[in-house]
């Protein structure tokens, strides 16, 4: 059905024949999309992104399309994988985040770098035209649906708050991702990396004093039972960091479907979807904080004048990022204005 959408035709149809045809389309789906991702199935961007997105899908397709999701690694495999199950056909969406694989997508990394954030919907759109205009060829084999980011993250210490840079010696911290480990490393904290799914170990092991992370992870992982204080900087200063995600697409999956559910996932994606993840995650930023607030502990605001020091101690890990992008045969100059010159912009 290539120039007449299902809804289309079926409303020209006339009462009597759409209804069976809506009954029988809906009793068995054309298309099954198997969705990948690594969240708990209880995670809020499970609860009420995943399910409501596939449902909209459903519905905007009269059934024909199926959104199978499959949640905490179900299919396999561990999360620095989930590129390449999607590249592959293991799954057919998958949900990532480049962090996981250090270096192999550095323009959509470049949001990750320490102080690259303002609110999650802000920066999802700003990842988002960055990618659009430095970083289409980033995912090869794969069609990107949406790009966002969360919130800035905090600092989340199990035996004292970090106001300052003194704070942070001798601190063992799980760091979110290799720039934002630096930039820590560069304050005399004793940094490890490891997925947030082996967090939990950790700071109930003891390993690690404390994670740098944004409030909606919290509830997911029952952080504030493991942790006491949160420092958060001062309202107006920018994030810490905000990892970058990912919404991908097996691009041969994509182009075999008919022109008119190609059509359907179109409409279900691209900038507007980024905007609107983002914004769901300032959301959960919200909650996530509640449920600190609830449990008791202590939240302390990191003064916007220590901050800006902290920014000012960022640059070199910053010169590193350009060098790195120039390396890949970027600007890499010209990539990192763009991102701050979006996240300044309006």
């Amino acid at each position: 059905m290539t120039h007449m959408t299902r809804r289309t035709a079926l409303a020209s149809m006339g009462a009597a024949l759409a209804t069976p045809a809506l009954v029988s389309r809906a009793s068995a789906a054309e298309v099954t999309l198997r969705l990948h991702h690594f969240l708990p199935p209880v995670a809020p961007m499970h609860t009420s992104f995943f399910e409501v997105w596939a449902a909209e899908l459903a519905e905007a397709s009269e059934g024909a399309i199926e959104v199978q999701i499959f949640p905490a690694m179900q299919l396999g495999g561990k999360p620095p994988q989930l590129a390449d199950q999607v590249r592959n056909g293991i799954c057919d969406i998958a949900w990532t985040l480049p962090v996981y694989t250090p270096d192999r997508f550095p323009v959509a990394e470049t949001m990750s770098n320490p102080f690259m954030v303002t609110n999650a919907e802000k920066t999802s759109v700003a990842l988002h035209n960055l990618m659009d205009e430095f970083g289409g060829d980033e995912y090869r084999g794969m069609k990107p649906l949406a790009y966002h980011t969360h919130d800035g993250g905090k600092l989340h210490t199990r035996d004292a708050p970090v106001l300052s840079a003194a704070d942070l010696q001798g601190l063992k911290l799980r760091a979110p991702n290799q720039s934002t480990g630096d930039m820590l490393a560069g304050f005399g904290a004793e940094v490890v990396f490891f997925p947030v799914t082996e967090m939990v170990v950790g700071l109930s092991s003891g390993v690690i004093d404390g994670c740098c992370l944004p409030y909606e992870v919290v509830p997911a992982f029952k952080l504030q039972e493991l942790t006491s204080f949160t420092s958060e900087p001062a309202a107006g200063a920018r994030g810490l960091y905000a990892n970058s995600f990912s919404l991908l697409m097996n691009e041969a999956r994509y182009e075999g479907l008919s022109d008119d559910l190609r059509g359907v996932i179109d409409a279900a994606s691209g900038i507007e979807l980024s905007r609107r993840i983002g914004k769901q995650f300032d959301g959960f930023e919200a909650f996530g904080r509640g449920v600190v607030e609830k449990h008791g502990n202590t939240i302390e605001e990191i003064p916007v004048e220590e901050i800006n020091r902290w920014r000012e101690a960022a640059s070199p890990v910053h010169e590193a990022w350009i060098a790195k992008l120039n390396d890949r045969g970027h600007d890499g100059a010209a990539i990192m204005a763009r991102a701050n010159e979006l996240l300044d912009a309006g």
